[in-house]
């Protein structure tokens, strides 16, 4: 939790925004509020999650706490026509499923961030595909809980445990079939991380290329 805050601090005292300590401490001290009640009476997600708007309002937590790591000025979505027409087909009850590798562990907050003002259908009702750190991980669960999730077991680290292989595996099925009832429904979005995780440089080169393709079940 220590390493948690001064990344926080070192990150947002970066924009020179003159409240910054201000913005540090209040925001900090709603996270280890959410985390040390978790710790205490620990939440268990659903295989489909709703955001948690109430009587804690979850989703504006992340969002507030991830907006000073925003350089809004020179950030922007590319494309956004794109978006529009997405709203359109969702209005229609058409479903639209992104895929996208992560660039960075807060992409959730991110984009509903960038589209909050454009298109917040999108930016609110945007369903992700977590895997099972996000949802397990102490540090984790409070951003977790303020988004709309389908939580699922990477196939990946399916025999991390070998006794828990048969319960990832129904877990996971129970998500497909949650899925498959939020499609049949319509007008749903949802973003899918193909590799699972975020692209990375190669070590060697220095690079970047886009992880390969990865089945998450």
């Amino acid at each position: 939790m220590k390493e948690l805050y001064q990344n926080y601090r070192n990150a947002v005292f970066q924009s020179g925004d003159p409240s910054a300590a201000e913005t540090v401490m209040s925001n900090m001290a709603v996270a280890f509020d959410r985390i040390l009640l978790d710790v205490e009476d620990p939440f268990v997600f659903e295989p489909y999650h709703k955001a948690l708007r109430e009587p804690f309002d979850y989703h504006m937590f992340v969002q507030n706490y991830i907006r000073p790591l925003i350089d809004f000025r020179n950030s922007y979505i590319g494309n956004l026509s794109f978006f529009y027409e997405i709203e359109e087909k969702l209005k229609q009850g058409h479903n639209v499923v992104l895929i996208s590798n992560h660039q960075t562990e807060a992409d959730p907050a991110i984009i509903a961030l960038l589209l909050e003002k454009t298109n917040p259908r999108i930016s609110e009702n945007m369903i992700y595909v977590a895997g099972d750190r996000v949802i397990t991980d102490p540090l984790c669960k409070p951003f977790s809980m303020g988004r709309n999730l389908i939580c699922v077991y990477s196939k990946r680290h399916m025999y991390d445990v070998p006794e828990h292989v048969e319960m990832k595996r129904k877990a996971n099925t129970r998500s497909l079939k949650e899925m498959a009832l939020l499609l049949r429904d319509g007008s749903k979005i949802v973003w899918i991380a193909p590799s699972g995780g975020r692209d990375r440089p190669d070590p060697l080169t220095e690079e970047w290329y886009p992880v390969s393709f990865s089945s998450p079940l």
